[in-house]
């Protein structure tokens, strides 16, 4: 399987009139081989990156198989090599890698197969090391946490389930360890999942989104549901920040819904922090986010979008990029961007077009665009000077993340705020009457500011 079996077509940027901002185009691919499938007129699907020797690689998925594509030369990308698919015509392909293993799984009717591909001799060519229905034929997505391979509605093979987890122990041969219907049967599908350290967000579709862990006896625990919140459709794929505060979901059915970020630092109190979308008419598809502050999502007809999410409370929009200007694929619904990846050495970002291929962009500007500082109200504290009860009012913000504590002019800790001290969405009530009168250091956090003030007790 070399690269002298397809014709890859590299054109020129002139050609393409771009609607952009803050994110610009250092290449693109395209074969004119690639024939459109019947349904919904897509050539393109999932796109994925990979690393290896100082070279930079995007794996794109086509109706017909998968194209490795080296882009080092963001201006001159090169095919390495092509995967044929086990069948042709196909919607959706899906990627992940683990150590230098490419699985591939797509979700079209038979004959369809898992597959699993040997990138350690990229350049030269790839190896494909397992072909195979035995375990499972289809799956809708895809996601490789650590030694473990989570497939959503896997069919075929060993049965058909929700969502399915398999030990990488050995790399080309996964085994079953788990399936969610064993310890869940009340759920119907598992669309996609983002899971870290044996954590499962599960957008379950219609169903809404499902938190789970993995145990250490392979078995699944159920940690939240969160079901009910605006604009609510099909559950469709999420991305959770580094430090695991924030959680941004997309709803993919019906058409221009908005996209949703969640505080998750509490399962018991999952709580939606802001609605956001691009223009309003299009459809969220797959966000990706990078570090705390900014989210990466490929937005069908609206191309490449990337939205601030630094104040989760307040998400803006620094820049997008439209693959698609012109929105000239077949079915109104499924134009433009399938999918991106983000997480490359060199920083570029790669993203799928469905109609048009692979798009290598430079998105610096729109990922270190600073928001303007925001300077909230300082803490409003009352009475001044107080008796057996002082209250701290956090204007404008929650008092979520937020810790009151008061210290004795020796610096000695003497009171500090808990969970009952909490009084509505943005007030915290202490109770100081076993306080001594006299002076103490008061330190207001409220998780993004630090207050420091004297107060008087009487």
């Amino acid at each position: 399987m070399r690269k002298s079996l397809l014709l890859s077509i590299l054109f020129p940027f002139f050609l393409q009139a771009q609607n952009s901002s803050n994110i610009t185009l250092s290449g693109t691919w395209d074969d004119a081989t690639v024939i459109a499938e019947p349904n919904f007129g897509l050539r393109y699907n999932s796109v994925w990156g990979y690393s290896q020797g100082g070279r930079e690689y995007a794996i794109m998925g086509s109706t017909k198989g998968t194209h490795i594509i080296e882009i080092t030369n963001p201006a001159n990308p090169v095919l390495r090599d092509f995967i044929p698919g086990k069948r042709g015509s196909c919607i959706w392909r899906e990627y992940k890698t683990y150590n230098n293993y490419l699985y591939h799984v797509s979700d079209d009717a038979s004959p369809n197969s898992l597959q699993i591909m040997d990138l350690s001799y990229l350049p030269d060519s790839v190896s494909l090391v397992y072909n195979s229905s035995s375990l499972v034929e289809r799956a809708h997505t895809i996601f490789i946490d650590g030694n473990k391979m989570y497939l959503a509605v896997p069919k075929g093979g060993a049965g058909n389930f929700a969502m399915a987890v398999y030990s990488l122990a050995n790399p080309a041969q996964p085994t079953l360890l788990r399936t969610l219907n064993q310890d869940y049967s009340n759920i119907g599908t598992v669309h996609d999942m983002f899971v870290r350290n044996d954590t499962i967000y599960a957008s379950a579709a219609n169903q809404g989104l499902h938190i789970y862990k993995l145990n250490s006896s392979f078995h699944f625990e159920l940690l939240a549901s969160y079901t009910t919140y605006p604009d609510a459709g099909y559950n469709h794929s999420s991305a959770l920040t580094e430090n695991g505060r924030v959680l941004v979901f997309a709803d993919e059915v019906p058409a221009n819904l908005k996209l949703k970020a969640i505080d998750v630092t509490d399962l018991t109190n999952v709580t939606l922090l802001d609605t956001f979308q691009s223009t309003g008419s299009a459809t969220p598809h797959n966000p990706y986010i990078k570090g705390n502050d900014r989210v990466v999502v490929a937005y069908y007809k609206d191309g490449l979008q990337i939205f601030d999410i630094s104040d989760p409370t307040n998400i803006t929009r620094t820049g997008f990029y439209d693959t698609n200007p012109n929105n000239d694929g077949a079915n109104p619904n499924y134009q433009g961007c399938w999918g991106a990846y983000i997480h490359l050495p060199s920083g570029r970002i790669l993203a799928s077009d469905m109609q048009k291929g692979l798009f290598i962009l430079d998105a610096t500007s729109a990922l270190t665009i600073k928001t303007p500082e925001k300077h909230l109200p300082e803490p409003v504290v009352y009475p001044v000077p107080f008796g057996d009860m002082l209250n701290i009012d956090f204007e404008g913000r929650s008092t979520r993340n937020a810790v009151v504590s008061l210290y004795d002019m020796s610096g000695k800790l003497v009171l500090a705020s808990e969970k009952e001290n909490f009084k509505g969405t943005n007030r915290i009530s202490l109770s100081t009457k076993d306080l001594s009168p006299g002076f103490y250091i008061m330190k207001l956090n409220d998780g993004e500011e630090e207050h420091n003030r004297k107060v008087i007790r009487y």
